[in-house]
């Protein structure tokens, strides 16, 4: 099993910075990648913002491109995402996101941290 924890989220003006965290514990070594999700107010699905394979590829969502930034500090298993020139469409719920693939594939999710970006 792998536990993830989320910090960082908050309310910011338009224009703005946050950065979030997610700690990851537990099974950590059989991951193959994590990242973050996001669930804008009155959308059922998640999306993609950003993730980070094992190897250090990564891949972030075309609205986000150039604003966000993925990284992680392996010393202390988190994940990391850097949020720049916030706008009010990235008001969401983040979620941390850690995935194993392969015949025995499973998604983990944290519990979620609410980005509010006031206009």
């Amino acid at each position: 099993q792998v536990q993830l924890v989320e910090s960082g989220g908050g309310l910011v003006q338009v224009g703005g910075s946050l950065r979030l965290s997610c700690a990851a514990s537990g099974s950590i070594f059989i991951l193959n990648a994590m990242g973050w999700y996001r669930q804008a107010p009155g959308k059922q699905q998640r999306e993609l913002v950003a993730t980070m394979t094992s190897g250090g590829t990564t891949d972030y969502a075309d609205s986000v491109k150039g604003r966000f930034t993925i990284s992680r500090d392996n010393a202390k298993n988190t994940v990391y995402l850097q949020m720049n020139s916030l706008q009010p469409v990235d008001t969401a719920v983040y979620y941390c996101n850690a995935q194993r693939w392969g015949i025995q594939s499973n998604y983990y999710w944290g519990q979620g941290t609410q980005v509010t970006v006031s206009s």
